[in-house]
């Protein structure tokens, strides 16, 4: 058993550095870890959307003061996302179901690290303040209904739409990630919930990873050998979540 919690903060640290690395809270990690480790749904969500709030914070400053973030293209995805992700945080999925559309989710995140690249500032495109709204407000309710942050969502977009490149949208996720993960547990106060016993042990854990990947990744080094190490075990993930009784 001892062997077991070992394991469990050895991938909580792992999974928090390398989600921090490129802007990412980590829910949709610690998520899938947790499905691994047959945490319960009822725990995972708060779960993992409070260790959301630690790391992508830490994430936010350090690519902030790298000078990645650009305000104009994050406050309309938020000022949609926020009471969205408040209403979805109400909301109680069934255990089987949840898992599935967790399962299918996880793949956006393994799309977005293995064949998008990185946009060239010349041929960034102009923002549309009314489709940032109607990403933003579809985005904040599933966030808040199945407990991550919604940066996972967000920053395939952005690259797809040539409005940021990899290091600005890892700093506008950052942030939307946190405001998203505030509106989410608010929501999810209103029902109650309950937090696992070893609950100050995970945020620390994924506290510290979250500090080492967000310096590293924002400041230090290239990403690309980061973003298949993901996108492997995300992938992993998806697939028992989608096609076994994880």
């Amino acid at each position: 058993m001892q062997e077991h919690f070992i394991l469990f903060y050895c991938l909580l640290f792992t999974v928090a550095f390398l989600y921090a690395s490129v802007g990412h809270g980590g829910a949709s990690g610690y998520l899938a870890l947790m499905a691994i480790f047959a945490v319960s749904p009822a725990i995972m969500k708060p779960t993992a959307l409070l260790l959301n709030l630690f790391v992508s914070s830490t994430s936010f400053i350090q690519f902030y003061r790298g000078g990645h973030f650009r305000w104009k293209t994050f406050w309309p995805f938020a000022l949609a996302s926020i009471p969205l992700s408040f209403i979805g945080g109400m909301m109680a999925i069934e255990s089987s179901a949840y898992k599935k559309i967790l399962g299918a989710l996880l793949l956006i995140p393994v799309v977005r690290f293995l064949f998008f690249k990185n946009t060239d500032p010349k041929d960034f495109k102009a923002t549309s303040l009314p489709l940032s709204l109607a990403v933003g407000g579809i985005i904040g309710l599933l966030s808040g209904m199945i407990g991550i942050g919604g940066g996972i969502i967000l920053s395939p977009i952005l690259l797809l739409l040539k409005w940021t490149d990899q290091k600005q949208t890892a700093a506008i996720s950052a942030a939307f990630i946190f405001v998203n993960s505030v509106a989410g547990l608010a929501g999810q106060l209103t029902k109650g919930f309950a937090f696992n016993g070893h609950m100050l042990a995970y945020v620390g854990v994924a506290f510290l990873g979250g500090i080492c990947g967000a310096y590293f990744g924002a400041l230090k080094f290239p990403q690309t050998v980061l973003k298949n190490v993901l996108a492997g075990v995300l992938a992993l993930a998806a697939y028992k979540l989608l096609f076994t009784h994880a």
